[in-house]
């Protein structure tokens, strides 16, 4: 299905349920993005996966927190995913190579573990995100102390994301419901968790979209930055053979929007939710 037709479908049902100013506000809420699942023989988005080696463009080097190298996590291709993400991304993004610092799996490296006791498990510096153009990018090895995963590729189901229901953006809204709290929290558990809403998407492992907070307190971002002044970007659940903060922890990425429009990944940062 095409997105204008999802997004309609979706605004139909919100309208069904709720007075015509109010169901627009929330429709207005959602955002694209796309389930990632283990695809099939030649059903993958491109080169997007879980895993592997990086897709850099030649030249470009392996990304390092104090010296010790990042581990590659995840790749997107955005050029398998429009048109859903037309006028969100610059035209030939290309690939996304998704990097952390590896503290939770066989193949850490031990002075990672003092590095991020320093910097703290939500340090920006803990991972970067590299983008590279689709013509140019080629399958790189990494240094020989990152963690390589074994690579999943990735199918992408497109659709629209509504927020999570702790996240911070349902604040613009929750006055128009009126003064009983506890009727807010009811629609909105309802619509998000009873309720089929067509064209959305409720996905462990995500490309854009909204994050999903499995501990309740959400992605992280330095210094207290709003999260609406942020697009997200990635987010891995606690089922892969990598994970963060022990079990429990999701990963996300996201980045400033003013920075999404620009194409300059160099301002992506890891926003992790941990327990």
């Amino acid at each position: 299905m095409d997105p204008e037709t999802s997004l309609a479908e979706l605004r139909d049902f919100c309208a069904e349920r709720l007075r015509a100013d109010l169901a627009e506000r929330v429709a207005g809420l959602v955002r694209p993005g796309f389930e990632l699942v283990p695809a099939a023989s030649g059903q993958a988005a491109g080169h997007s996966r879980f895993g592997g080696n990086a897709m850099l463009e030649p030249g470009v080097p392996w990304p390092r927190c104090e010296g010790l190298p990042l581990s590659l996590l995840a790749v997107l291709d955005t050029d398998a995913l429009p048109p859903w993400l037309d006028g969100i991304l610059p035209p030939g993004t290309g690939l996304l190579n998704f990097f952390h610092l590896d503290i939770e799996s066989d193949q850490a490296d031990p002075a990672a573990w003092d590095v991020t006791r320093r910097a703290g498990h939500c340090a920006p510096e803990l991972g970067q995100v590299v983008a590279a153009r689709s013509g140019l990018a080629v399958e790189t090895e990494p240094p020989a102390t990152a963690g390589v995963f074994a690579p999943v590729a990735w199918a992408a189901m497109p659709g629209f994301v509504f927020p999570d229901l702790f996240d911070s953006a349902w604040d613009a809204i929750d006055p128009e419901f009126g003064p009983d709290y506890d009727d807010v929290e009811v629609f909105k558990h309802e619509m998000l968790t009873e309720f089929w809403v067509p064209g959305s998407l409720l996905s462990e492992d995500m490309a854009f979209g909204r994050p999903v907070y499995p501990t309740g307190g959400g992605p992280v971002l330095p210094d207290g930055e709003d999260l609406e002044g942020h697009h997200h970007l990635l987010q891995l659940s606690d089922k892969h053979e990598w994970h963060i903060d022990g079990d429990g922890g999701w990963m996300h990425w996201s980045i400033p929007t003013h920075a999404l429009r620009l194409g300059d990944f160099t301002q992506a940062i890891p926003t992790p939710d941990v327990w």
